[in-house]
């Protein structure tokens, strides 16, 4: 009976030991190979293969050791892909921490006010440690993907900076741009004037592309949306040449001519009366606004000013005048 007492005590006491010893290799400083590591973890890494590589970088001294702790406190399904810089005094168990909660280098990509489709994916396969899983997609593809119920993913996405760890999916920055793009469009649906003519947010976001394209300046968005709003209701063609320049394509050269507005695409609201089929751009939360925010004016046209700006006008006596001062007979008055 004393004996099993013993072996009993025995087998306590090393079991003490255990656990004193991991928790002392938990907490204890790393011996770090150089001042700073950079130490990758790819999507699906396992906690062992984890541990081989931070051994083989030198990183910690035991695969075995740092695995157990790993495995023991349930962090083979917390790990997080991304890479991540040791520049410190870090421990075992530090090092599960930044892993656990994703404090990882990052890349970004940048979403630009104004962008089409073609320059988003175009900015997404140029990105660099990003996963380009979208490239052979078509657009329809794309749109299926990221459960796009519009006819094309054109203007679904918010233009902002997207921050993402390396050897993550394009498909994921995307599919967050979608939801953020679906937020703010929400958000603005929500709080929108009275008496708006569109039937559904997904024009109101077509509206805000095109103005978008129209102009820079922020004070006349509500008076670009302002115009575009009084031709719908008056059922005046939109007459943009932003949306003849989007349905021609790879056929624009950079001068717009007669022939292109004449030229006739589901685009063309120099020859469709109402809004065009799709947004053409992006539209940041400013143009989203002032489509569901428009300016109180009783104004038909614009014309640039040549600086930037535009003159608007309620009547087209004053829009020839505009057109004349501005556009034939620039600084006249």
């Amino acid at each position: 009976m004393n004996r099993l007492k013993y072996l009993l005590l025995f087998g306590l006491l090393l079991v003490a030991a255990a656990v004193g010893g991991l928790a002392w290799y938990a907490n204890a400083p790393l011996a770090l190979p150089s001042p700073q590591v950079e130490i990758t973890l790819e999507e699906g890494t396992t906690l062992k293969a984890l541990a081989g590589q931070l051994q083989k970088q030198g990183v910690v001294q035991s695969a075995w050791l740092f695995s157990l702790l790993g495995r023991l406190t349930g962090q083979a399904s917390q790990l997080r892909a991304g890479a991540y810089l040791l520049d410190g005094p870090m421990s075992p168990w530090q090092l599960y921490a930044m892993i656990r909660e994703g404090k990882s280098l990052q890349s970004s990509v940048r979403f630009i006010d104004g962008w089409s489709l073609v320059e988003v994916r175009a900015a997404l396969n140029s990105a660099p440690d990003l996963r380009h899983d979208t490239a052979a997609m078509s657009n329809v593809q794309l749109a299926a993907a990221l459960g796009i119920r519009e006819p094309t993913p054109e203007g679904m996405f918010f233009p902002d900076t997207y921050f993402y760890a390396p050897g993550s999916s394009d498909l994921d920055v995307l599919r967050r741009a979608y939801a953020l793009e679906e937020q703010k469009l929400a958000a603005a649906w929500a709080a929108r004037a009275p008496g708006l003519p569109y039937q559904s947010p997904y024009q109101a976001l077509i509206m805000a592309s095109l103005i978008e394209k129209e102009t820079a300046q922020a004070d006349e968005r509500p008076m670009i949306a302002a115009v575009f709003l009084n031709r719908l209701r008056l059922n005046m063609k939109l007459q943009t040449d932003p949306t003849v320049i989007y349905g021609l394509g790879s056929r624009y050269d950079g001068n717009l001519t007669r022939a292109d507005l004449e030229t006739d695409t589901p685009y063309n609201t120099y020859t469709h009366y109402g809004l065009p089929p799709t947004p053409i751009a992006l539209a940041g939360e400013a143009a989203l606004l002032a489509a569901l925010h428009p300016a109180h004016s009783a104004a038909l046209y614009f014309v640039a000013r040549g600086d930037g700006t535009h003159q608007f006008s309620d009547t087209l006596a004053e829009q020839n005048a505009a057109v004349y001062r501005y556009q034939i007979r620039p600084g006249g008055s």
